[in-house]
């Protein structure tokens, strides 16, 4: 029964699975649970016994124990214990007992109940031990707060009572000082109202008074203050009155200030029409009344051309003058205003710094308004002037001084007023645009005249030759003066910019025309006889074939011609001889190579140019015909000395895909290449005609068949370092372009330059190539070469006479040219494609002459090295041009000679460059000694494979 009982208490104890501390409080709480009545009376004394104090906690955790064992202790406790507190434990233990009760089982399950409690016990000392700390931090905060609070409590109290007794001895003592202060500032404020009102009692004595003195500014200025002083006390009866007073009399200013611009506008159409009407009279010879009845739009038309001129110029000047009048006004008042502002800050008047402060815009305003109107009637005025007489019949000269005296106008006008000017632009744009074409379509029918009488001489310009030199482009670098022209006024402009009206406010007019602005200075651009002075002439065709030959002012002028550089002054004697070989521009003083035509040409884009500056709206037109220009100067060089159609046969690229291209957009949209009108034509057809010219023809005094002068070398060099001289013009003038060029256009200038200006020296090549292919006889090589015999049977010592042969036709053709260049000078990049022409054609020679043997030995490949490499240094010699040009086309061929046959099929496969003429002479004679005929049909076959592409 004992040990029933101790099951019992045992049960009621043992702590649930987990750590959790509400858990171990559940499992607490369960122990005081009811047993049984009949059997159980005294488990609540019994259980409350067991309960472990402190002393069993410290002894429980002092214990030694397994943390594992003790979980597992835990964990073993059935899950029914973690059911509600409405579960009887007691009954659910007692219920499991057996019907036949065994001790030694009631004993063992009772030691695992014990040590089960054990373990709970343990963990919960455990558990309470770790959060003592804890606790014990917490109760000592809360009792600290509780202090405070309590403290809190105690100065709140003490606080309510003091405002208690502040509340009754001081507010109704504050509320008094309050009242006081409030009835002092209004005080103040009704007498600062009074006194206003005193003045403006008086506002209309001393308006009257200002008017007699005729201080008009000051009676509107003051009226404009009473006024907004009136309407700020206008709540008083006595102001009302006054205010309706006021603002009549600002009506009255207000129709004083339009009639002013009522009578500046019928200034300007008296001035105007006065102006045209005594010139009219003058040029009719009578004083008949009739022209005096015409309008102002019918007058204008009996303007004659001789008179035109002095008449716009005259008629600007008078506009300028009322201009000028109504800035002086504007200045006047705008003096006067800041005048009053700083006597109105330095002292204080009878409306204090606040009234004086006042904004005195109004006057401002309605002068700033009048601007435009003014503006707006000049403009008319003009534009009707213009309208009245076709400018189409002025020479160009004329019609830029016209554009000159209308584009100093406009500026006139946007400093003015701001505008645009956009009435005189467009009336003035359209009449320029027309007379453009019509003067460009001269211009460019002249130019083919020019070309097609042109002989091609040098026209001698001193070394120093600049295009700003020449009259049409002296408005890019002469500085902006008052009597000057728009279009003779350089872009830039000083740091700071003074207006017209600022220069001109004394006194002047800045449409004062002076005759003797035009065409006052002489060009000095021209050099004597090609030289700019005896001294250079005489030592320019000095020989100089020692080291003491050696002139003395070639060596301080020498200039790197493919460069451009600055002469070098440390040039040694060495590098002088080795130069004479092939710059033959040492022999004339290294000016620009140019004709009469091509300074026509330069000329005619200054003129443009002029335009373009003067009226920027119409750039695009005027930079699309200069490149026009540009365009069939070039085209006509490539007719005259260019064409040549066999030329691309060679296969060598002598004309790259741009400059054919180039060459193609030319003749496609400016070349006409009819020979006369088909009366079938559309009308459609017609009018795009016109803007085309005709092909160019040279001049039949031009001869290009002569060996003696090399074919015309002298001409072809003339003419095409000309356009490449026109072409390093236009590219110094592109910055400038650039900047007058519309945004939206500006591709199209960018095309130009990349496309047809930079593809001028591309014309070098086809050019030179012609008389290359002249100037040596290389028909007569290859029949030297075609009786040699290439079959010996042992090795030769010495090279065959086709070298010699060859060599001396170098010899020869080096001599012409230093005829050539004592007529003209020949730079060093012109020297040098006529020195590589001919090389590249006299290596091709022998290669082609190799090609034609009929047999040939090992000792005949070995002849063949043999003289060609007598020939290149007896060339090195002449030339020193280096590489020397397609010395590796000779050279691979020979060697190929040597190949085995899988290296001879691989060999033509990658050495396209050949001709199927060379390839297959060089499988059916070099190799045909040691292979088959079955490896001969072999690679005659991969020599057919390569050119069927070409057929």
């Amino acid at each position: 029964m004992v040990v029933l009982s101790d099951l019992l208490i045992l049960c009621g104890r043992v702590y649930p699975r987990g750590s959790d501390m509400q858990k171990i409080k559940s499992l607490m709480t369960r122990q005081g649970l009811k047993s049984p009545p009949e059997s159980l009376s005294d488990l609540g004394a019994i259980e409350s016994l067991r309960v472990p104090g402190k002393e069993e906690f410290r002894e429980l955790r002092e214990q030694p124990s397994d943390p594992q064992a003790e979980q597992e202790l835990i964990n073993s406790i059935e899950q029914v214990y973690f059911s509600t507190d409405s579960f009887d434990i007691v009954r659910y233990e007692l219920e499991k007992l057996p019907p036949v009760l065994n001790l030694q089982e009631l004993e063992e399950y009772r030691d695992k109940l014990k040590q089960q409690q054990a373990a709970v016990s343990k963990k919960v000392a455990d558990l309470i031990l770790e959060k003592q700390p804890a606790y014990v931090k917490e109760l000592e905060r809360v009792t600290s707060l509780q202090t405070g609070l309590q403290l809190a409590a105690v100065i709140c109290t003490n606080g309510r009572r003091h405002l208690n007794i502040a509340k009754e001895g001081f507010t109704q003592a504050s509320l008094g000082l309050l009242a006081n202060q409030r009835k002092r500032q209004l005080l103040i404020g009704l007498l600062k109202s009074l006194r206003t009102i005193k003045t403006l009692q008086r506002t209309d004595v001393r308006l009257s008074e200002m008017l007699e003195e005729e201080d008009y500014p000051g009676a509107i200025q003051l009226c404009l203050e009473c006024q907004k002083a009136a309407s700020t006390f206008k709540h008083y009866s006595c102001i009302s009155e006054l205010n309706s007073k006021l603002q009549d009399t600002l009506e009255q200013i207000e129709t004083a200030m339009d009639q002013l611009h009522m009578h500046f506008t019928q200034a300007i159409h008296n001035t105007v029409f006065q102006v045209v009407l005594g010139y009219v009279e003058l040029c009719a010879g009578n004083t008949d009344t009739k022209f005096q009845k015409l309008q102002y739009k019918d007058l204008c038309t009996h303007v004659t051309p001789d008179s035109y001129i002095p008449c716009l110029a005259d008629l600007c000047k008078a506009l300028w003058e009322v201009m000028l009048s109504y800035y002086r006004t504007m200045e006047w008042h705008e003096k006067h205003d800041n005048e009053d502002t700083t006597s109105a800050s330095e002292g204080s008047n009878m409306m204090g710094t606040e009234e004086t402060n006042f904004d005195r815009g109004y006057i401002k305003k309605k002068l700033e308004h009048g601007l435009t109107r003014i503006w707006q009637d000049v403009q008319l005025k003009v534009k009707t002037y213009l309208l009245g007489t076709d400018l189409s019949i002025f020479k160009y000269d004329d019609f830029i001084f016209v554009l000159d005296i209308i584009s100093r106008l406009m500026q006139v006008g946007e400093e003015f007023c701001g505008s645009k000017s956009e009435v005189l632009q467009d009336s003035i744009r359209k009449q320029s645009v027309n007379y453009f074409k019509n003067y460009h379509r001269t211009r460019l029918d002249e130019l083919r005249m020019f070309l097609e009488n042109e002989t091609w001489e040098l026209c001698p310009v001193k070394s120093n030759f600049s295009i700003l030199q020449l009259h049409e482009f002296k408005f890019m670098e002469q500085s902006r003066s008052p009597s000057v022209s728009p279009s003779k006024q350089p872009s830039s402009t000083s740091s700071k910019t003074v207006t017209l009206f600022e220069q001109y406010c004394s006194g002047g007019n800045p449409f004062e025309i002076q005759a003797n602005h035009k065409d006052e200075e002489t060009e000095d651009v021209l050099a004597s006889n090609g030289y700019e002075s005896d001294e250079q002439e005489k030592s320019a065709y000095q020989e100089y074939d020692s080291d003491s030959d050696v002139p003395e002012e070639l060596k301080r002028d020498y200039v790197d011609e493919q460069t451009g550089d600055a002469p070098v002054k440390s040039v040694s004697r060495e590098t002088l001889k080795s130069r004479k070989k092939s710059d033959y521009s040492l022999n004339k003083v290294n000016a620009p190579i140019l004709t009469n035509t091509t300074l026509n040409v330069i000329r005619l884009v200054g003129k443009y140019m002029q335009m373009m500056n003067i009226l920027k709206p119409i750039a695009f037109d005027v930079i699309h015909f200069m490149s026009q220009l540009f365009d069939y100067y070039l085209y006509a060089i490539y007719t005259f000395f260019g064409r040549n159609d066999s030329l691309e046969s060679t296969g060598l690229g002598l004309s790259s895909s741009r400059l054919r291209t180039t060459l193609n957009r030319i003749q496609e949209s400016l070349i006409d290449m009819e020979v006369s009108a088909d009366p079938t034509a559309t009308l459609t057809a017609a009018e795009e005609r016109k803007e085309k010219v005709p092909s160019p023809h040279l001049s039949h005094l031009v001869v290009l068949t002569s060996g003696d002068t090399l074919y015309g070398l002298a001409e072809r060099v003339v003419a095409t370092e000309s356009l490449v001289f026109l072409a390093e013009q236009f590219e110094f003038l592109q910055p400038h372009l650039d900047a007058v060029m519309p945004a939206v256009k500006k591709p199209f200038l960018q095309q130009f330059y990349s496309q047809t200006v930079s593809t001028a020296s591309e014309l070098r090549k086809p050019i030179y190539w012609i008389v290359a292919g002249k100037a040596i006889d290389y028909e007569q090589m290859l029949l030297l070469m075609a009786n040699v015999k290439w079959d010996v049977k042992e090795i030769m010592s010495q090279h065959n006479i086709y070298v010699d042969a060859l060599l001396k036709e170098f010899e020869q053709f080096n001599m012409r040219l230093n005829e050539v260049s004592k007529k003209v000078r020949i730079p060093l990049p012109v020297s040098n494609i006529l020195w590589e022409h001919c090389i590249r054609l006299a290596n091709r020679t022998i290669v082609e002459g190799y090609a034609n043997v009929k047999k040939c030995s090992n000792e005949g490949r070995a002849l063949m090295q043999l003289d060609f490499q007598q020939f290149l240094m007896k060339l090195e010699k002449l030339t020193d041009i280096r590489p020397i040009p397609d010395k590796e086309f000779v050279e691979t061929y020979i060697k190929a000679y040597y190949l085995t046959e899988n290296d001879m099929e691989r060999w033509i496969k990658e050495h396209r460059e050949y001709s199927t003429k060379q390839l297959i002479n060089l499988v059916n004679v070099c190799l045909g000694s040691h292979i088959n005929k079955k490896a001969r049909q072999k690679l005659l076959s991969a020599v057919d494979d390569i050119d069927r592409p070409k057929r």
